[in-house]
Order: structure tokens, then C-alpha cells, then sequence
């Protein structure tokens, strides 16, 4: 069973705990089965690959690696702090998140 992720992606986030602590980034994507996330430049990890024709010199590759969403806060752009948000609806009855510092609109 998908469990619900509390972060999009496009989100702007921050890592609370780990390794990274304190950085911010884009979510890359959101993998809700496994409860995780991939954020632009946090968790680098190494790969390594072997030559391929697409890749003649083969090498160590860098990208970012999963970590768990419950690490991650949102951060609201208006106050730029990272918070927790509430859901509203909007007068054409579409869900908005809305920053519980601030009172506005994250989405």
C-alpha cells in the first residue's frame, strides 16, 4: 500500500536530520511506496559505471540518492522558513496548501 508523501515535486524543502542537515533543495521526484524522495544536491552518492557506447570512458557518476520524507520540511516561499502547512479549499473548490506562519498560499 502507497502511503502519503507530504511534499511534492517542484517543492523547495529542507533536510531536518542526517548528514545533510540544513540543506535545501528541489525535489527531484517522490516515491510514495517507498515513502522516500530524491532532492537536487543532497545525499550524493557515487556510482560506478561501466563503458558503454553512450558513455565510451565509462567512469564515476554523482547523483543525488533517496532519503526518507520524513527528514524533509517544506519551506514556504513567502517567509521562507520551513514549516508545516494546512490544506484549504479556494473559491473554485481546489485544494491549496497554505503556511501555518504566514497564512499564505504555498501552491
Amino acid at each position: 500500500m502507497a502511503t502519503k508523501v507530504h511534499v511534492k515535486k517542484g517543492d523547495l524543502i529542507q533536510v531536518l536530520e542526517g548528514k545533510d542537515a540544513g540543506k535545501r533543495g528541489k525535489v527531484l521526484s517522490v516515491l510514495p511506496s517507498e515513502n522516500r524522495v530524491v532532492v537536487e544536491g543532497i545525499n550524493i552518492i557515487k556510482k560506478h559505471s561501466r563503458p558503454t557506447r553512450e558513455m565510451p570512458q565509462g567512469g564515476i557518476i554523482e547523483r543525488p540518492g533517496k532519503i526518507n520524507a520524513s527528514n524533509v520540511m517544506l519551506v514556504c516561499p513567502s517567509c521562507d522558513l520551513p514549516n508545516r502547512y494546512s490544506v484549504k479549499r479556494a473559491d473554485d473548490g481546489t485544494r491549496v496548501r497554505v503556511c501555518r506562519k504566514c497564512g499564505k498560499d504555498i501552491d
